[in-house]
């Protein structure tokens, strides 16, 4: 699961669902994450649902679905060290969050195999239950939409300021 780092607050519930027998692969999902990042006019915030899997106890993809600034991360995240290293921007087109969350779930679904092979993972993506994914698929969304006020109350009490 996404790594508390400081400087970072984490609203809601989060959830990590196993997507392998063995439990060594698994979908996780923080309603809301809020980080602080430095722009040329200072210090900002940014949140939103962060979506990720894990292999084991390394977190390998996530999606940081932030609105305007969200990204994700492929390549597997922990082992490239630097967040930029696996930093790759959405889809033109796909900015508010409620897409980005379909975005990054389809492409969870779909190309789940190869972003792990992708990440030297080649084992746990042998290992997947396409029927445990689908399931975990659906405990996110369940997650994500008991917590739909989250982002709205943090951008209306200027908690989150880029967005």
């Amino acid at each position: 699961m996404a790594k508390k780092l400081d400087g970072e607050t984490y609203k809601g519930t989060a959830i990590s669902v196993p997507i392998s027998e063995d439990g060594q692969v698994a979908a996780y999902v923080w309603p809301l994450r809020i980080l602080t990042v430095q722009r040329d006019t200072g210090a900002m915030t940014m949140g939103g649902p962060t979506i990720g899997v894990d292999v084991g106890m390394e977190e390998v993809l996530r999606f940081d679905c932030h609105g305007k600034p969200g990204h994700w991360h492929r390549g597997g995240y922990d082992r490239l060290e630097r967040p930029g290293n696996s930093h790759v921007d959405f889809p033109d087109q796909i900015e508010d969050v409620e897409n980005q969350v379909t975005w990054s779930l389809d492409t969870i679904k779909s190309e789940f195999s190869s972003l792990l092979i992708e990440a030297t993972h080649e084992e746990a993506a042998s290992k997947v239950n396409p029927e445990m994914l689908s399931d975990a698929i659906d405990q996110i969304k369940h997650q994500l939409s008991g917590a739909n006020d989250l982002r709205q109350a943090a951008i209306d009490g200027n908690v989150i300021n880029l967005y």
